[in-house]
């Protein structure tokens, strides 16, 4: 299936009331209809509540996969619609076990890449007030994905999305998420992962600690992410 754009996502963050606190978050997006522009950091009329776990050049864009809609409105038994999720972008025909870190895309004028997995936060638990949310979008698989901007432009309501490179490596999301959360001691998937020099810093330190844990330090890289 050929990866199409199903809605374009945007949404300034809100207080809101949440197990008797108020909690800041920037996980309501409603679909627009109008061109944006996609900067390095985010894309026009967005925003996020915490900036150091959300947001920034590693993950300017937050997608995911229309293919799950049904599924988690048989689960979260409500209707959903796109933007649900928290997601900037809504794709069909794209999923974890199919993308790859560090591809690259064309939408609309922008140049975007796959940074990382998106790693679920409990503000999905603040929208359904279910506190299990965030570990059940990492059990099935179903966490979504960042793009950072290689090349900043106009995204229209209609954008053109195409594949324009595909890593060499091959590395896929659902991998990346199954060495996270379910595989940990695979110790050889993570020198893989770390291996890819367009995965995300805060994921490349997580992995890297997970190493460090296990007395197996990574091999040092140059800038650019080349091994010394």
């Amino acid at each position: 299936m050929t990866p199409k754009i199903v809605s374009i996502n945007v949404g300034k963050p809100k207080q809101i009331v949440y197990q008797g606190k108020e909690v800041v978050t920037g996980i309501y997006k409603e679909p627009v209809h109008r061109p944006l522009y996609l900067s390095k950091t985010q894309l026009e009329g967005d925003g996020q509540a915490d900036l150091k776990v959300h947001g920034g050049p590693d993950k300017a864009l937050c997608v995911y996969s229309a293919d799950y809609y049904d599924y988690w409105q048989k689960e979260l038994e409500q209707p959903l619609s796109f933007g649900a999720f928290g997601e900037n972008i809504t794709v069909s025909g794209l999923k974890e076990e199919t993308v790859c870190i560090g591809d690259i895309y064309q939408l609309g004028e922008a140049l975007v890449q796959v940074s990382q997995p998106r790693r679920p936060c409990f503000k999905l638990s603040v929208r359904y007030s279910d506190v299990k949310l965030p570990a059940k979008l990492q059990d099935t698989g179903y966490t979504g994905f960042y793009f950072r901007v290689l090349k900043e432009g106009i995204i229209p309501e209609n954008p053109v999305f195409r594949l324009v490179t595909r890593h060499t490596q091959g590395l896929t999301v659902e991998f990346v998420n199954r060495c996270k959360y379910h595989e940990k001691d695979n110790m050889s998937g993570i020198r893989m992962i770390l291996a890819n020099e367009a995965l995300a810093e805060s994921w490349r330190g997580s992995f890297e600690k997970k190493l460090a844990e296990a007395g197996e330090l990574p091999e040092p890289m140059q800038s650019g992410g080349v091994k010394k």
